[in-house]
């Protein structure tokens, strides 16, 4: 019987070879390639360091984003206020008990205490433009004083009220003297605090910038709490004023 011959398999075609990637500067790119970086990066190099700059600059905040945080914590304060005015219009719009109470007199004197503070906070500025370092903390720290001292007179005025024996409980009308007063002390507190804080760190600041950055994106915060300040003196004059 005759044998069947059978055809040989078929051969696979040989693979063919990968081009290798090309080795710049002894292959430290991915792959064993480097990848041709622009003329104002680092060159990562087989001796190549991290620059503490380069990366502190790849990844610091924006000064956007400081200005952004502070109009939203501006137009917070804002919100809460206004309602607190709506409240308190209300009530002394609808209220039979309301009894007028006087103004503590120190409150004009810590009116003029806010507004000169605004000034020195724009001296602070004008004194980084000119690159002088010292001469901003010096401003800044007058600021600093000014904004204690507009808290001691908040403190004298309701000294002066509890003399006459007006409290909280006592009255809608001393109720709502305290409760803005002590809203508008607490957020310039606030703003106190961080002056404090700008003022340690930022001497040690050697990017100008950055220096210009917080003491901008205070300013706007104290320029308002003292705008702020003198709506609601407003408001309290013609609400509770005999």
């Amino acid at each position: 019987m005759a044998s069947v011959l059978l055809p040989p398999p078929p051969v696979a075609p040989a693979p063919e070879k990968e081009t290798p990637v090309a080795d710049h500067n002894n292959g430290n790119g991915f792959g064993g390639g480097n990848f041709d970086e622009p003329n104002d990066g680092p060159n990562y190099g087989p001796d190549w360091q991290p620059d503490p700059d380069f990366k502190s600059e790849r990844w610091s905040t924006p000064a956007s984003a400081y200005r952004t945080a502070i109009l939203f914590t501006v137009f917070s304060i804002l919100s809460l206020f206004a309602t607190l005015t709506h409240i308190l219009e209300s009530r002394w719009v609808h209220s039979k008990d309301w009894v007028s109470i006087s103004l503590p007199p120190i409150l004009f004197v810590d009116t003029a205490i806010l507004l000169v503070s605004s000034i020195t906070v724009e001296l602070a500025r004008q004194s980084l433009r000119t690159n002088s370092r010292k001469g901003c903390t010096r401003w800044l720290c007058a600021t600093l004083v000014l904004g204690l001292g507009f808290v001691a007179g908040q403190l004298v005025a309701w000294r002066e009220l509890d003399s006459k024996g007006l409290y909280v409980a006592s009255n809608p009308g001393s109720f709502f003297f305290y409760l803005i007063t002590a809203a508008h002390g607490i957020h310039l507190l606030g703003g106190i605090l961080a002056l404090t804080y700008i003022i340690l760190v930022g001497r040690n600041l050697a990017d100008a910038s950055k220096r210009e950055t917080a003491v901008g994106s205070f300013a706007i915060y104290w320029h308002f709490m003292g705008g702020l300040w003198v709506y609601l003196l407003a408001l309290l004059f013609m609400t509770i004023q005999q």
